[in-house]
């Protein structure tokens, strides 16, 4: 199965007073580019979903604009799978700043057993560290369409396979795998952490 890793950065940064989240450095870089780096780490092929493609231009990755920019997330999700020039989507946020190769190599290693495969964490699924094939499509599209954005509301129409909390904690915390920076306080929190991840 060719997988296409899928960056998604769409967001406003409203809680981060408009500043892109994914261009604050930390560790001694931007954080969309420790994404584009773990990432990179487990697969080749890489897009950026963007409506604002000079800001990324320089990570030298190919962009496509987000197909329903008012679709929240769900609408990301669908833009960077719809594009995706393999059979699926491995989609992360660009401002998880310390993703794990091997945590991402546990969700890509279940590939062709489901038509999702996404980790679970305390009943909530990591939906922006997942992997979606094209079957997946129709079923994002009716809900696009019907204004429906909330991402787990396609679920029950496909197949959903879980990865639990304790597989993923074997190779790094699942709190700081799936970690996002939204808000300043977010931000000066990760900046401590990454003195002890690296």
């Amino acid at each position: 199965m060719r997988i296409t890793g899928v960056i998604q950065a769409g967001g406003r940064s409203t809680r981060m007073g408009g500043e892109p989240k994914a261009l604050l450095e930390l560790g001694g870089k931007r954080i969309v580019e420790r994404v584009v780096d773990a990432l990179g780490a487990v697969l080749a092929d890489l897009l950026v979903v963007t409506n604002t493609p000079e800001r990324y231009a320089f990570l030298g990755v190919p962009m496509v604009a987000d197909r329903y920019p008012d679709g929240g997330a769900l609408g990301g999700i669908f833009t960077g799978l719809d594009a995706a020039r393999g059979d699926a989507a491995f989609t992360v946020a660009c401002d998880m700043p310390f993703l794990s190769p091997d945590v991402m190599r546990l969700v890509l290693a279940r590939a062709g057993e489901a038509d999702v495969v996404i980790p679970r964490v305390d009943g909530q699924y990591e939906t922006m560290h997942a992997l979606y094939t094209k079957a997946c499509l129709p079923a994002m599209e009716t809900r696009l369409r019907a204004g429906q954005l909330k991402i787990v509301g396609f679920f029950p129409d496909v197949r959903v396979l879980e990865i639990d909390a304790v597989a993923v904690a074997r190779h790094r915390a699942p709190q700081v795998a799936f970690m996002n920076v939204n808000t300043p306080d977010e931000l000066a929190r990760a900046r401590a952490l990454a003195e002890q991840v690296e």
